[in-house]
């Protein structure tokens, strides 16, 4: 089997094809400089502008620890995907590869719950971006705001996939300059030698001065693992949008190889450069966010509205990309039928028009529901999405330990990505997040809330999936009955 080639279910089902013109209709939009900032800007979301405050205070210094073990946990997972997707692009990714390697209910589950984390994220992102724009322009309310940026940006994703990469291309590169120029400009007044400046360049002291490195004991490493861990889901969209770039395997391969620069620059780098701008346990960092109070350290003026800027590019972004995610892994799901077909449809621009309008509407749902139920219903959908991004990880860790195999078997010219140390580093990632969702559950709280609603909907979803394989194979089975008593007969 060549390279070009399509590899194929054991059962004889094909496989979407890596090739972007034929697979399904999508067109190959994507050039390689949007698929190149959307894997960079992929791993940064707006969580670690927002959510990083919570993580020093649990943790203090120690929080880069956290970091380090999650941003490895995230390097080990996109190694192994990438290893599968630079095998065979597509647009439904880990979940066409779970069908594959594990069976229909698997690629239908992770499939249907990394719909369903991506529509609720448009509400959570959606209402995020509305708070910021309602305090520019407090004469129109939140609720419009939120309405107007759906409406945008599914005009955007409905436009043509090229238009999706555009965006992207822009707020993922505000992203990305807004933090190394952070990171820059943080590092020179860390050593006094920023011109200007009303750091007093501690240099490396305030990663001690404060009740040392571990303030609040070892255990804090793992409650900043917690707080952490959601803000790296998203690394994994590139190998979705890869199936609609001019060379998807090159695209998938420089991602994969990037990912440990990308994590060590824009999330260690700059949790770094907080640390060392202020002692961890300065109430500047909890009162306006820890990247606005390194910004005023500095003395940079209006650093607060500069942080809201980033913040709602960030937001936009991810967005953005959550409406694209959500439509591409529908509309893999339609072709594979595991959800409605016309969700596997392609409109004359190549972009699956009711995959997108499918997903929007959960989504407006959603954002309707955290305005009128913040409390019940909305928090509800919040928490039962929320260990969904671990369940990926894990499905995509045992996915690729028989996916190796088939590669090896029917293409091994294919393996251009290899995950390093098989199957054993596998195995010990695999470990890793079993631990950390067993800690959720231990440590209580919100994180045992997320584990436990998140477990319930996917043994839901699960459910649903065994159920829709027995009866496909009941009817199978009846209508290969039927078609042996039409051949006696006709032999007869």
């Amino acid at each position: 089997m060549t390279s070009q080639q399509t590899l194929t279910k054991e059962g004889g089902r094909p496989e979407e094809s890596g090739n972007p013109q034929s697979n399904g209709g999508l067109q190959a939009g994507l050039k390689n400089r949007h698929l190149s900032m959307i894997a960079i800007g992929g791993v940064i979301g707006a969580g670690l502008f927002v959510g990083s405050s919570s993580g020093i205070a649990a943790a203090g210094p120690a929080i880069l620890l956290s970091y380090a073990l999650v941003g490895a946990l995230v390097v080990f997972v996109m190694r192994m995907l990438g290893e599968m997707a630079a095998a065979n692009p597509t647009s439904g990714s880990f979940s066409s590869y779970a069908d594959r390697a594990l069976g229909r209910w698997a690629g239908f589950s992770i499939g249907w719950l990394y719909w369903f984390f991506w529509v609720v994220v448009l509400a959570v992102e959606a209402t995020a971006g509305a708070v910021i724009l309602e305090s520019w322009v407090p004469s129109v309310p939140q609720w419009a705001w939120a309405l107007i940026v759906m409406v945008v940006l599914t005009a955007t994703n409905l436009a043509s996939v090229s238009s999706y990469g555009e965006f992207e291309f822009w707020f993922a590169g505000i992203k990305v300059v807004a933090i190394s120029a952070f990171v820059l400009i943080g590092v020179l007044a860390v050593f006094g030698v920023l011109p200007g400046s009303d750091n007093p360049g501690a240099g490396f002291a305030h990663l001690t001065d404060a009740g040392g490195f571990l303030p609040n004991g070892a255990g804090a490493i793992l409650t900043g693992v917690l707080m952490v861990v959601f803000s790296f889901m998203g690394s994994e969209i590139v190998t979705l949008a890869a199936g609609e770039s001019e060379d998807p395997q090159r695209a998938v391969t420089k991602a994969t190889n990037s990912v440990i620069w990308r994590i060590g620059v824009f999330y260690l780098g700059s949790i770094f450069v907080v640390l060392t701008l202020l002692p961890w346990n300065d109430k500047s960092i909890i009162d306006k966010g820890s990247y606005v109070a390194a910004l005023d350290s500095i003395g940079i003026a209006h650093a607060g509205q500069i942080m809201n800027v980033i913040v709602l590019t960030a937001v936009l972004s991810c967005l953005n990309s959550g409406l694209y995610t959500a439509s591409r892994m529908a509309f893999s799901l339609g072709q594979r039928g595991d959800a409605p077909k016309a969700f596997a449809r392609v409109n004359g621009r190549g972009v699956p028009k009711a995959a997108i309008l499918g997903s929007v509407v959960f989504g407006f749902l959603a954002v309707w529901f955290n305005y009128q139920w913040p409390d019940t219903v909305f928090a509800f959908l919040l928490n039962s999405s929320g260990a969904v991004a671990l369940f990926v990880w894990l499905v995509i860790c045992v996915t690729q330990l028989r996916m190796r195999g088939i590669i090896l078997r029917e293409s091994p010219d294919k393996l251009i990505v290899k995950m390093w140390l098989f199957p054993y580093l596998t195995w010990l990632t695999i470990g890793m997040i079993v631990f950390v969702l067993g800690y959720m559950i231990y440590d209580g709280g919100d994180a045992r809330e997320q584990v436990v609603l998140s477990l319930l909907v996917a043994a839901l979803v699960i459910a649903i999936a065994v159920v829709r394989q027995m009866l496909g194979k009941g009817v199978a089975a009846v209508e290969a009955d039927q078609s042996g008593v039409k051949d006696s007969v006709t032999r007869s």
